[in-house]
């Protein structure tokens, strides 16, 4: 177990298989040491957010529904790196999405996707700090409450 893996399990996280992708697309693209991975909603097995932020969605269960999203962010990296967490040397880019209403306030989009870019920079640390959007979608695929795609480098 590498110390990626031993800080995963220490803050009591467990990764779920990597989801297939559900559309024509492929879950995570390769361009030289730069790994573009797919959204990755706020959904694993049966385990579902969904929501809208300003009607039957909080700002806690926001954040708990992108630490879903980062949980298969960090499915798709591993799958990216073979097996190996040891080899993301950056998590370059966040992009998040999250369902609300267009009355929701907007102060609190980031807020929610910080509950993806905290687990980045626990697991991480420096190299989990990264730059990254957060914005408000009037619906997303499933109705999840989240969506939050990536940009990592890798060795």
């Amino acid at each position: 177990m590498n110390a990626i893996d031993k800080k995963i399990a220490e803050l009591g996280l467990e990764l779920p298989q990597p989801s297939a992708p559900v559309a024509n697309y492929v879950p995570y693209v390769q361009s030289g040491n730069l790994v573009f991975i797919a959204g990755q909603v706020s959904k694993i097995g049966d385990e579902l957010i969904g929501g809208r932020l300003g009607e039957d969605l909080s700002v806690e269960q926001g954040q708990a529904a992108a630490k879903l999203s980062a949980l298969n962010l960090l499915a798709q990296m591993k799958a990216a790196c073979d097996g190996d967490l040891s080899r993301v040397k950056r998590v370059v880019k966040l992009g998040g999405f999250v369902q609300a209403l267009p009355t929701a306030t907007a102060a609190d989009i980031p807020k929610v996707i910080n509950g993806c870019s905290d687990i980045m920079v626990a697991i991480f640390g420096d190299a989990g700090r990264h730059a990254r959007f957060a914005v408000s979608a009037p619906s997303l695929p499933l109705d999840v409450a989240v969506e939050i795609d990536a940009i990592i480098e890798i060795d």
